[in-house]
């Protein structure tokens, strides 16, 4: 298999992670593609996710998976035993829905933040900014903030009692917001503690460099 990515972007860290705690890093070759030089916008690499997003996932038969959810979903089942998106319908449906909600919530409006209210990616890529937008999905992050914080006050994890998908997808909006020196706010303790949990991961801590066992570590 392939993958199509940038080392430390926040979007390919949730499948670098993935990777990691599947153990699947041996059956992966990285491609790398440059966020900065806007490769991701170009025609040849259009023709593989008609998106223009990175990750990418391609099969042994060019069969090209985009979306991290999706990406996720295929490395966790390959085994027969997914530990990350759920195993019983219950835990299928909370995973998922506390994933789309960290997107929604935390790590798409950090994104949007960074496209439209600071230079982003330079002027080659960012054609059209409106930095009122941008400023106000930051808003909207810091609420989501407040909100994984409530629920991490309660539970170990954010879609329960295990690590999951819901999991990496709140740490890659975290990641984004420490890119973009977005600090979370001084209320979110529960968080801020868990969050500094999940970075003694292997899986997190050797996400860009894919290097080491990925053992969890809690």
């Amino acid at each position: 298999m392939k993958i199509y990515d940038w080392p430390t972007g926040p979007y390919p860290a949730r499948v670098r992670i993935a990777l990691a705690e599947k153990n699947l890093r041996p059956r992966v070759e990285f491609v790398s593609v440059n966020l900065w030089k806007g490769e991701h916008k170009k025609p040849e690499f259009l023709a593989k996710n008609y998106s223009g997003t990175l990750p990418v996932l391609e099969l042994e038969d060019v069969t090209f998976v985009g979306e991290c959810t999706a990406i996720t979903e295929y490395l966790d089942a390959l085994d027969g035993a997914p530990t990350l998106t759920g195993r019983t319908p219950r835990d299928k449906g909370v995973i998922h829905m506390m994933s789309k909600r960290a997107e929604l919530e935390l790590l798409d409006p950090i994104s949007v933040y960074f496209h439209h209210a600071t230079p982003g990616l330079g002027p080659e890529v960012e054609i059209y900014q409106n930095a009122e937008w941008g400023l106000r999905q930051r808003d909207k992050a810091l609420r989501g903030m407040h909100y994984f914080n409530g629920i991490l006050k309660k539970q170990p994890f954010v879609a329960g009692e295990a690590f999951s998908m819901a999991d990496i997808t709140v740490i890659g909006g975290l990641i984004f917001a420490d890119l973009l020196k977005l600090p979370l706010p001084a209320q979110c303790e529960a968080l801020k503690a868990w969050y500094a949990r999940m970075q003694q991961r292997p899986s997190v801590k050797n996400r860009v460099t894919m290097s080491g066992p990925a053992e969890a570590s809690g």
